[in-house]
């Protein structure tokens, strides 16, 4: 399946007295790399998280915000530190005892005394929360997949079209191939019997040998059927339901080979011509490619 590695996703999801907001956006990239970004005191979610992308994300970086706000006032709770308040008495009565002065224990002065009480909010249940949100990373990711998808099919569409002209092009060389000996035969022929004179016999069989060996040196054959090969990949590739991305790179650096060696090999100008175009089409191949997971 062609999917597009650039893409935006937004979910919300809200419960036990929390809403969450995530937000994904991703670009090209040749691994996947996710940084996510979530409240300190939420950070045991982060690898949750990219468990979560990791089981339907091949490719991209991206990045991930999870945004948290509080829906219900929270409980807070005040401890007391017992040992301290006692450690604060037993010492205070010390003192009092060496300056022969009058001490009575005070537990409202004692609790007013540095640590002894101290207000913590509740305590946050992580699975419950985790539940929540599950939900609005599930609901990101949906948004997402579908957003990549839609531009996937884009660009397979006009990969396609390429992969056509391409395959116009490569039928115009091997159209162009087939007269090349021929016209070199012509040529060597006209080119001897100038030299010669018109009353002297050439020479069939030496001519014919020539003619094997430039017949020989300029043959695109096997080029061509690699190339076809190749073109067929390619459009059934953007048809499958597997990520395609990296196979289309890897057949995009096969054809670039099997036409620069049909442009090294092929002595015509109209062949010539027609491996710039065909060059440049994959070109602009490659680089849609990049694109796709």
């Amino acid at each position: 399946m062609a999917n597009s590695m650039t893409g935006f996703g937004r979910g919300e999801a809200s419960g036990h007295g929390y809403q969450f907001t995530v937000e994904l956006k991703s670009v090209n990239h040749r691994f996947f790399e996710a940084s996510i970004r979530v409240p300190r005191n939420m950070m045991s979610f982060e690898e949750r998280i990219r468990k979560l992308l990791q089981e339907k994300i091949q490719r991209g970086r991206l990045d991930v915000y999870v945004n948290v706000k509080e829906t219900e006032e929270k409980k807070r709770l005040v401890k007391v530190d017992k040992d301290l308040a006692l450690s604060y008495d037993k010492t205070l009565k010390e003192l009092a005892f060496s300056l022969e002065a009058p001490y009575e224990t005070d537990i409202y002065r004692l609790t007013a005394l540095p640590e002894v009480l101290a207000v913590e909010d509740e305590e946050l249940d992580l699975e419950l929360l985790w539940e929540t949100l599950h939900g609005a990373v599930s609901d990101a990711l949906n948004v997402f997949l579908e957003m990549r998808q839609i531009e996937g099919k884009k660009l397979a569409e006009d990969l396609l079209k390429r992969l056509e002209v391409i395959l116009t092009e490569k039928d115009q060389i091997s159209s162009f191939a087939e007269s090349m000996v021929p016209d070199y035969q012509g040529r060597l022929r006209e080119r001897i019997q100038l030299l010669l004179g018109e009353n002297s016999v050439l020479d069939e069989a030496r001519l014919a040998n020539e003619v094997a060996v430039f017949a020989d040196r300029v043959s695109i054959t096997e080029e061509l059927v690699r190339l076809q090969s190749h073109l067929d990949q390619g459009r059934q590739t953007l048809q499958s339901p597997e990520k395609v991305g990296r196979k289309l790179d890897f057949l995009v650096q096969e054809m670039n080979r099997e036409i620069n060696t049909i442009g090294s090999k092929a002595n015509n100008l109209s062949i010539a011509q027609l491996v710039v175009e065909v060059k440049s089409e994959l070109e602009k191949i490659r680089e849609q490619v990049q694109n796709l997971e």
